[in-house]
This record gives structure tokens, C-alpha cells and sequence, in this order.
């Protein structure tokens, strides 16, 4: 009996008619299973009763041999201290409720044992969007009913109602997230927020099926909205007014960074000074993972013109606490107000960023490029922050600020002026 690694794993074949067993050398206990080329890892044991249980670890591939050992030395010790992990799968497979699956997976993605998509541990913020989604909808609709019960018509009912705003409700406390409305975009991110519990419990043979595969998700709206040139220019001069009736700077600041770059949300609030070189940003950590992000003239000033402070990492600190700045939503509200621009919110500031880039003819692997984009195939793996990349967020943000400042590309190159009721005259 060898040693368990990767490399005997992987010359392990299949035999025709019957189920190959290896057992690791070291380990007692510790083993993997071949059946039709799957290959998993398993612990053998007796329990306190004396009966023979089998458990399984994980697919070979999806976890290496080195974490299943890992995994295998903790089940070994409780088996133990007497504990009989197989037999307590087996009572969580007959009747664990959707709640009780539900918080098994928040403490398993909490401690980084889950892997997502890009097969790395759970990412906090995504994890925190799941919590929500299986505090305000999942657990109020379906958290007492038995897994094995549940049928895929249950689980389009919960996006019916969740569309419909039965789980709507109000929180006390005021801020981002305050109200949850319900709606279709929140129906459908909430099954699939399912389907990926139950998936991750499918994997770990805590449940027998997965009810929620095959749902027909109610298909999310894509969100197209983008300032024109003349809006663009109208949110200048109101940012010109704003800063006169006494807006945060910081605030201001932010709003046209984000404009400026298209970066998102989160990580234009979140930017830190040691993250910016001349000529680009490194995020250590962003929706898709670490990138470095190109950034124009106009924008690196931008960031520069910012206050440090001593001991502030922020670019954009908050006056309150030593964290960033967050309330990005109300300044773009009341700057749209002001300017009398309807339907816009801080992700429009991004899609406008990547329409303005399209204008001047950058094409779609460019503008991807500047956006940081998940990448959708091999070629765009070879777009690096090369001259070009960086040229071009150059151009998109300085096109940007002239308009925001003059409005240069509007026509007459005339600053707007905000009237007397505070509406721009270009716009009113």
C-alpha cells in the first residue's frame, strides 16, 4: 500500500465491473475510491457499535490528496472520542431542514472550507450578500421544511412570492441595505443563492439531490442606463453648485473618480494611496480577484489632489470613523436631484465610463480591459497594462472631465449654468 499523493491517484484506472480501493500507508483508514473514473476520497472506521462505516471526502480534483488527509485525520479523531461522523451524515441526509443546511453552509464559508467558482475560498463579500439573501428570503419561506421533501415547484413558489415583495420588510436602522423590497433581480439571485447551498451540500453527500437545479430563474434586467454628453455635463455643474452649498469634497471626489474610471463601488470607496502607481491601481482583491487596472492623467491628479492625513490610508476617508468613505449613494442622489438627471445610480457612473470608451471607438476587449472584466476567453488572457490599455484610459478620462468641467464635446464648449431653481439650462 503506498502513500496517497496526486501522482499515484492520478495513474489509478478504473475496473470494469467493480469499485478499485487504495488505502494510504500512513493513514489507517484513510483510502480512495475509484468507480466508472471517479475518484474520491474516503475514511473507513468502525464505530462504537462495531459496524464498518465508510465516509466520503471530496472528489479527487476538487480537493488534493493533502487536504484530504487533513480532512481524514479530524474524522478519524472524533471517530475516536467515539463520534460517528458517517452515521450523523447519514440522519443529516434523512431529514435536515433547508435552515439547518443553510447555517451549515454560512459556517463552512465562513471559515473558508467552501470553495466558489474560481475554486478558492469564498469571497467575504459575496458571503455576506448570501447571508442576507438567506436571512430576508430563504429561511421566512422555506427554512422549516425538510430537504428531502423540497420539489422544484417549492422552489419556484419562493420566487414567485419573493418577486411579488412578500418578504418585504423594513429594518430599523437606516444606511445602504436599510429596506429589502423584494422584486424580480432579488427573486432570481435569491434561487440562485440556493442552488448554491444546496450544491455545496450535494458535494459533501449531505443531501441526496439538489431540488433547486433546473429552476427557471426569472432572467435579470441588464441595467443600460448611461449619462449622455449633455447629462454628463449637466452633473458637472451641479457638482460646481453642490460644492458651493457646502457638499463633502470627499464626496464630490468620489463620484468623479468613479466616473473618471469606471471603477466599481467598492473599490473606488475602498482605494488606498498605496495601491496607486503613475500610471495604474493594484486592487488586491476586487469582484474577480487581484488585478491591477489602468487609471489616466486626469484621474491619478484626482487622487493626489486628495488630503492625506497622518495615518489615513484611504483616498477617500470618512470624517466619522477611521474607516473609507461610504454614503456614495446619497451624493449621487442629490447631485441628480440637483441637476434634474433621473435613473441613475453609482453602477451607471460605470456603464456610462464604458459607453464614453465605446464612442471614441475602443472596442470591447479594450474596454474590458479598462473595467477589469472577468476574462471570457484566451485571447483577452494576453491584454496586459500595456501603452495602449493605458493610453486609452487616459483619453476615455480626460474626455470625461472636459465634459464634466466644460462640456466640450456637447456642442458650443459653454460651461452649463445652473439656474435659479437649480435646474442646469441645458437640460430644463
Amino acid at each position: 500500500m503506498p502513500k496517497i499523493t496526486k501522482r499515484v491517484v492520478d495513474a489509478l484506472k478504473p475496473q470494469e465491473g467493480r469499485d478499485l480501493f487504495l488505502w494510504d500507508e500512513e493513514l489507517r483508514g484513510f483510502g480512495v475510491r475509484v468507480r466508472s473514473g471517479s475518484k474520491t476520497y474516503l475514511v473507513q472506521y468502525r464505530n462504537a457499535d462495531g459496524l464498518t462505516r465508510r465516509m466520503a471526502l471530496g472528489k479527487h480534483g476538487v480537493i488534493a490528496p493533502d487536504q484530504a488527509r487533513k480532512l481524514a485525520l479530524k474524522e478519524l479523531g472524533a471517530v475516536a472520542g467515539g463520534a460517528d461522523p458517517a452515521g450523523d451524515r447519514k440522519r443529516i441526509r434523512a431529514g435536515k431542514t433547508v435552515a439547518e443546511i443553510c447555517d451549515w453552509y454560512l459556517e463552512e464559508a465562513s471559515s473558508g472550507r467552501l470553495l466558489g467558482r474560481s475554486r478558492r475560498p469564498i469571497k467575504p463579500s459575496t458571503l455576506k450578500n448570501d447571508r442576507t439573501r438567506i436571512e430576508r428570503h430563504i429561511r421566512p419561506l422555506l427554512g422549516g421544511r425538510a430537504v428531502r421533501t423540497l420539489t422544484l415547484g417549492d422552489v419556484e413558489r419562493m420566487q414567485a412570492q419573493i418577486a411579488t415583495g412578500s418578504t418585504r420588510a423594513t429594518k430599523k436602522r437606516k444606511g445602504r441595505g436599510a429596506n429589502t423590497k423584494g422584486g424580480e433581480g432579488v427573486a432570481g439571485r435569491t434561487v440562485a443563492t440556493l442552488r448554491t447551498v444546496l450544491g455545496h451540500a450535494r458535494r459533501w453527500e449531505l443531501i441526496d439531490r439538489n431540488p433547486a437545479l433546473g429552476v427557471r430563474q426569472i432572467a435579470s434586467q441588464k441595467r443600460t442606463r448611461r449619462l449622455s454628453e449633455e447629462e454628463i455635463a449637466a452633473l458637472g455643474a451641479a457638482m460646481r453648485e453642490a460644492e458651493r452649498l457646502g457638499e463633502s469634497p470627499v464626496a464630490l471626489a468620489a463620484v468623479t473618480l468613479m466616473l473618471m474610471t469606471g471603477f466599481r463601488r467598492g473599490e473606488a470607496l475602498g482605494l488606498q494611496f498605496a495601491w496607486v502607481s503613475a500610471d495604474s491601481v493594484r486592487f488586491p482583491d476586487t469582484k474577480t480577484g487581484p488585478q491591477t487596472r489602468p487609471i489616466g492623467r486626469a484621474a491619478r491628479a484626482l487622487i493626489e489632489s486628495q488630503r492625506r492625513r497622518e495615518g489615513q490610508v484611504f483616498v477617500f476617508p470618512s470624517d466619522r470613523a477611521e474607516t473609507h468613505f461610504v454614503a456614495a449613494d446619497k451624493t449621487i442622489a442629490r447631485l441628480c436631484a440637483l441637476a434634474r438627471i433621473e435613473g441613475v445610480t453609482l453602477h451607471t457612473l460605470r456603464h456610462t465610463f464604458a459607453s464614453v470608451a465605446a464612442d471614441m471607438g475602443y472596442s470591447e476587449l479594450t474596454i474590458a480591459g479598462l473595467l477589469g472584466h472577468a476574462s471570457m476567453g484566451v485571447t483577452q488572457r494576453y491584454v496586459h497594462l500595456d501603452k495602449a490599455l493605458i493610453g486609452a484610459a487616459g483619453e476615455v478620462s480626460a474626455q470625461i472631465m472636459g465634459l464634466l468641467h466644460d462640456g466640450l464635446s456637447a456642442g458650443n464648449g459653454a460651461t452649463p449654468k445652473i439656474r435659479s431653481d437649480g435646474c442646469p439650462q441645458r437640460t430644463c
